[in-house]
């Protein structure tokens, strides 16, 4: 049997996953990256994205919009703004969360702020193409 580790993955709503895995590919805010067991330690800001679980050879997606990953001797421990599996998604309001973000940037004065507000928005449009296309089903 591979390797596995420990890996919690915990929102403000709840505790999203906490078991023994063989990997987890997060979204890191300077590019993904994959943790296996005996990985060294890390912190690292993740974005919006898709963090991909690997337990028994089989991968569980969960769309995480933000936080913070701890890699340590205990395992990995990701703090999600927002953490949904994919079968618990509701498409339709995270389209209508995509328009209002669209919506909203028309507001926004040039600088850094819009500049964040854009970013996010590709992200999150990003998350969608990816659970709309084949792969994803």
């Amino acid at each position: 049997m591979a390797n596995t580790f420990h890996f919690d993955l915990v929102s403000p709503e709840k505790i999203a996953f906490s078991g023994e895995v063989e990997q987890v590919d997060v979204p890191g805010v300077e590019g993904d990256f994959g943790v296996l067991a005996g990985h060294s330690p890390l912190v690292a800001s993740i974005r919006p994205g898709i963090l991909t679980v690997t337990v028994g050879g089989k991968n569980e997606k969960i769309i995480v919009l933000g936080g913070l990953a701890e890699v340590s001797d205990k395992g990995l421990t990701v703090l999600a703004d927002t953490a949904t599996s994919l079968a618990e998604l509701d498409r339709v309001a995270f389209a209508k969360q995509i328009e209002e973000m669209e919506e909203n940037l028309k507001d926004k004065e040039p600088g850094s702020a819009l500049d964040r507000a854009i970013a996010r928005l590709d992200h999150f449009k990003v998350i969608q193409q990816r659970i709309t296309s084949t792969g994803m089903h």
